[in-house]
């Protein structure tokens, strides 16, 4: 019996499994669209599809840089329960991902599933449904990024909190212990204060736009008259900004000291320059709903 371009499309949506998948699967079962089911099922694909349609909400976020510590990613991926983002199984497809983003870097998550998996001789789709097969739950890699140059990572309690940071400075100084502690400083204040942006004039005009307005609407209020509102106006932003801004902020280890200060005390300590160039933060979970009857539209986005 012989099948069209259309079965197989019929079979992939029926299943959801790959396209080489499907049409391997007909051609085993001679066309016979039900013996192509059994037989994507009896190989577990059509099992690992089947248990994609459950909500993955738990996981970890993780940060890694390869030996050479001029590559760095960080991710986060997925799980049904928190059991299994404890798994060492899961931990260690987590890792491997990592290691495939530093190596291959790719452009988007479907580029990344397509990569050969670090230390595997299959790609981390496949490694991806050969876990959820093992493993019994479905695993997302929900969302990447990497950054290339001098590099800091922190991952705060196993996992809910993952942090890439770049710097810019000298190799010299980069390859110095005390630089390598304060790089981690850094990403560990990015975890614990979460900063929205770096400096200052970072910050869209419309964010403090509105900022304003909310604030000279509270001090008018309160009974000050609005020529002096504007100056109190000034002075509270200020304060907004040493919660938004990275190098605004107070040091979380030395609160005497911004995180500005404190970068360039190390410079002056280390014989050289250090800046903050860039931070990504990944919170395990961000945006997700667990769950729950009404399901979050991002979860229902990522599981169709």
């Amino acid at each position: 019996m012989t099948f069209t371009a259309k079965d197989v499309a019929a079979l992939r949506a029926k299943t959801g499994c790959g396209i080489m998948d499907c049409k391997k699967a007909l051609t085993k079962a001679d066309g016979d669209a039900a013996k192509a089911i059994d037989f994507l099922r009896e190989k577990g694909l059509a099992t690992a599809v089947k248990k994609s349609g459950r909500i993955a909400a738990e996981g970890m976020a993780y940060a890694a840089v390869n030996e050479a510590g001029n590559v760095g990613a960080v991710l986060e991926v997925n799980a049904e329960t928190d059991f299994v983002a404890r798994n060492d199984e899961f931990k260690g497809f987590v890792k491997t991902c990592a290691e495939t983003i530093i190596e291959s870097k790719p452009a988007d998550l479907d580029a990344l599933l397509k990569c050969k998996a670090a230390g595997c001789d299959g790609t981390v789709d496949a490694l991806l449904k050969e876990k959820i097969q093992k493993i019994g739950e479905n695993i997302k890699v929900r969302r990447f990024d990497y950054r290339e140059g001098v590099l800091g990572t922190y991952i705060h309690a196993g996992g809910k909190i993952a942090v890439l940071a770049k710097f810019d400075t000298s190799a010299d100084v980069a390859a110095k212990p005390e630089f390598k502690e304060y790089a981690e400083d850094i990403c560990m204040q990015v975890a614990a204060s979460n900063p929205k942006y770096l400096v200052k004039n970072m910050v869209p005009a419309e964010v403090v736009g509105h900022e304003k307005e909310i604030l000279k609407k509270q001090i008018i209020d309160s009974g000050k008259p609005e020529n002096i509102a504007e100056k109190i106006v000034m002075g509270r932003l200020n304060k907004f900004y040493k919660e938004i801004c990275l190098v605004d902020q107070p040091f979380i280890k030395d609160d005497k000291l911004s995180v500005q200060q404190y970068t360039d005390n190390i410079a002056k300590k280390l014989g050289g320059k250090i800046a903050i160039v860039d931070f990504i933060r990944y919170e395990k979970s961000e945006g997700l709903e667990k769950r729950q009857d009404n399901f979050a539209k991002e979860i229902s986005d990522m599981l169709k």
